[in-house]
């Protein structure tokens, strides 16, 4: 799979709540904005419930590498976006390419690596066939 897959974005405006002392983003912000941006991919964009799927099914799908460039500060009162692209599908994983934009500025650019997990024993098992079916048809 390549970066031709549609991409998802979402507008937000930088809070007080994401900057630190500096007055821009603490970096671990970006990492819950991307999770944020990731449950509402799986809810709207492939159209399985993210709530359901990790409380009635159990089935997680957790980070397990990031790579992140940062490139340009973003301060509180920016209008940014964020956006996702589907790279690869494996059979137990996904890796996504992920970023935050303000404007046409790149500010932040990463690679996640997603692998999926039953919530009872936390070992990897393969995608289910809903979100499976889902992941490929983009």
């Amino acid at each position: 799979m390549d970066t031709t897959t549609p991409r998802f974005e979402r507008r937000l405006r930088i809070r007080f709540s994401h900057c630190d002392p500096a007055g821009i983003v603490f970096y671990p912000q970006y990492f819950v904005l991307f999770v944020g941006l990731i449950e509402d991919w799986v809810t709207e964009g492939l159209g399985i419930s993210y709530a359901e799927l990790l409380g009635a099914r159990r089935v997680g799908l957790p980070t397990v590498n990031m790579q992140c460039d940062f490139k340009a500060i973003c301060r509180m009162g920016d209008e940014v976006s964020l956006g996702l692209q589907l790279q690869h599908v494996g059979r137990t994983s996904l890796r996504l390419l992920l970023d935050c934009r303000r404007g046409e500025q790149l500010c932040v650019s990463a690679t996640n690596t997603l692998v999926c997990t039953d919530l009872k024993t936390h070992r990897s098992i393969p995608l289910p066939d809903d979100l499976r079916a889902a992941l490929l048809s983009l």
